[in-house]
């Protein structure tokens, strides 16, 4: 049996909250819940004179992959709805291969 997980890589995510917005919607969570929650960085100035301002796409506790929408062979919610497609979904060995890929990248993997 394989696992799966998630990639993000965060070098692109754009801060838009379409994945906490799909998240809540799909399973239905209150005010407050989350799934997957956009953290923000910033902004700060660097030593240059540039600024310096990211958004990091987490997921939560909350987070299961979408566990039905996954049986269904449909892409967690989050993946499915990400603007900035810099989301990706499937087995650990291929989210590895991503990583390589993708150098700016974390994986998820949920303890389901």
């Amino acid at each position: 049996m394989s696992r799966n997980a998630l990639v993000i890589n965060y070098e692109y995510c754009s801060g838009c909250h379409t994945c906490e917005v799909a998240c809540q919607v799909e399973h239905d969570l209150p005010e407050g819940q989350f799934g997957i929650k956009i953290h923000q960085d910033g902004p700060r100035q660097l030593e240059n004179g540039k600024w310096e301002y990211n958004y990091i796409p987490v997921p939560t506790s909350l987070c299961d992959l979408c566990a039905d929408r996954v049986a269904e062979g449909r892409l967690p919610k989050c993946v499915h709805h990400c603007q900035a497609g810099i989301m990706f979904y499937g087995t650990v060995e291929e989210m590895a291969e991503v990583m390589d890929e993708k150098p700016n990248s974390a994986m998820f993997t949920p303890k389901v």
